[in-house]
């Protein structure tokens, strides 16, 4: 696992999913978005995450992104794919049913809306890395799936083999630190929170998976390799470059902000899919404001 994880080091992009105005898969956006990242010097990409508007793009347009995505990236990173849900079950009929050929890792949320217990939670993913044919990232989220993933509980599925490591957007620096204490030497804690990503790193992150990656990927990426190299002084003045901007990122729903940031650099156009709806025009000129 020692490979997968010198992969995922650094910056991952949680990918955006451009539409048309008509609300279709704009894969020339796709392709915009794409070469705009990798010239940024991102370390991977994260395809079908929540910022790609997961929950409201169909089973045929997700393979068909994912097919797009691997064409044109081509080997020059790797590609981590979330699949994940709140049915044990249908997540692993899932991997069946899903190209995951060349795919380094997939990214699996933790259960949401059912709000299990964190046996259940526990359980839920051993079954998913049990089945899977790739190893798992795990992925916390609170703020979305309505129930905290306790630093216990990763540490119990950290032993799991085929579990590699975690995104973890809990948002509470002595969960983070409880997991990076304890946790084994190869089990990757991942930031999934930007504003996070240095003091993270500081105490043993390798990295981030993150939205801003999508507008800012040079600069980012910049900030992550500062940290990890030690220079959390330079990491420290990027990651202040981002504090007005970023919880613009949030106000309307995310990815509404990060995609009026990609339509104002000309890669694809900030429309979004309901129940989401494109940035008011308040935000827009906030956001414009501080750019």
């Amino acid at each position: 696992m020692n490979m997968v994880r010198e992969k995922l080091r650094g910056t991952g992009v949680a990918l955006v999913t451009p539409f048309t105005k008509e609300l279709a898969i704009d894969y020339d956006g796709l392709q915009k978005l794409l070469d705009f990242v990798l010239e940024g010097k991102v370390n991977y990409i994260v395809i079908n995450g929540t910022t790609a508007e997961s929950a409201t793009t169909t089973t045929a347009e997700k393979a068909e992104i994912l097919k797009f995505v691997k064409q044109h990236v081509k080997d020059q990173v790797p590609l981590v794919y979330g699949l994940g849900g709140n049915n044990t079950q249908q997540v692993i009929e899932n991997f069946a049913a899903t190209d995951l050929e060349g795919i380094t890792a997939i990214l699996s949320v933790s259960p949401a809306y059912n709000k299990p217990s964190q046996q259940g939670i526990y359980q839920h993913f051993l079954q998913i890395a049990d089945a899977s044919p790739v190893p798992v990232v795990l992925y916390n989220v609170p703020g979305r799936t309505g129930s905290n993933m306790t630093a216990e509980t990763t540490l119990n599925l950290a032993l799991h083999a085929n579990i590699i490591g975690i995104k973890e957007a809990s948002g509470s620096m002595e969960q983070c630190m409880a997991i990076a204490k304890h946790k084994p030497e190869d089990f990757m804690l991942i930031s999934g929170d930007d504003m996070l990503t240095v003091p993270m790193i500081s105490f043993g992150a390798e990295g981030a998976i993150s939205v801003l990656a999508n507008a800012f990927p040079d600069k980012f990426s910049t900030m992550v390799q500062q940290a990890l190299d030690g220079n959390f002084k330079k990491a420290t003045e990027l990651l202040f470059s981002f504090v007005d901007i970023n919880p613009l990122m949030y106000e309307e729903g995310n990815p509404v902000g990060v995609k009026v940031l990609l339509e104002r650099f000309s890669v694809c156009t900030a429309s979004v899919r309901l129940p989401l709806v494109e940035a008011s025009a308040g935000l827009r000129d906030k956001l414009f404001k501080l750019l």
